[in-house]
């Protein structure tokens, strides 16, 4: 539910701060967008609420939601940044600025990668280190996300970057907690509820209204 709140977030930050005069918009014609997906999100996330059964101190709780809200402050900052740097740099290409960043974080998780290896290893942890007990389904299962999700996806996003306002981006984040919601659903074999298709429909609506609010003349 906290990370959930990102496409309000970026949308709202990145309209009170823009870099650009493409990212600004009057509020009057943002808000009704943004308070139907945060209506939307609301309905959607508010099933994960009766996950909580008590079994956890509240210290856990609370130190969890302090952390989460330090992903949501990283994951506002780096988009309007990073939106902003594409749009300083035109002649700069998605696929370029994508295979940077990549090589940037390498070092990064060699040196978590590492890490845990020497957590492992003083905790005489049962996982195989360094890549378990099927070492090529293990390496198979790390590239895929790593050259799909993380590669692909950030040339994808670096392109929307340069294209799209960055509040009107920050808004399509949704898509992200609906695809969430579609594999979650496949993993556990049965439909939504109705509450929850009554949130996507209103995140799906909240998305399209603010893409009518950006649209020119």
């Amino acid at each position: 539910m906290l990370i959930g709140t990102l496409p309000m977030v970026i949308a709202i930050c990145s309209n009170w701060a823009p870099g650009h005069p493409s990212d600004s918009v009057a509020w009057k014609r943002l808000a009704p967008s943004l308070a139907i997906i945060l209506i939307g999100l609301m309905l959607v996330n508010a099933s994960e609420l009766m996950h909580l059964d008590g079994r956890r101190p509240v210290r856990d709780y609370a130190l969890g939601c302090f952390i989460a809200l330090g992903a949501v402050a990283a994951w506002t900052w780096h988009p309007i940044v990073n939106a902003r740097h594409m749009k300083a740099h035109p002649q700069l290409r998605s696929s370029t600025w994508a295979t940077a960043q990549g090589l940037v974080t390498l070092p990064l998780a060699l040196l978590g990668f590492l890490a845990y290896g020497l957590y492992a290893g003083l905790s005489r942890s049962r996982f195989a280190f360094p890549f378990g007990p099927r070492p090529a389904q293990f390496i198979g299962l790390m590239l895929t996300p790593g050259l799909c999700a993380s590669w692909l996806g950030t040339l994808l996003w670096n392109r929307a970057s340069q294209r799209l306002p960055t509040a009107l981006a920050g808004q399509l984040i949704v898509f992200e907690t609906l695809a969430a919601l579609l594999y979650a659903f496949i993993l556990r074999g049965k439909p939504p509820e109705t509450q929850v298709l009554l949130g996507i429909l209103l995140l799906c609506a909240g998305v399209l209204l603010g893409m009518r609010v950006f649209r020119k003349p």
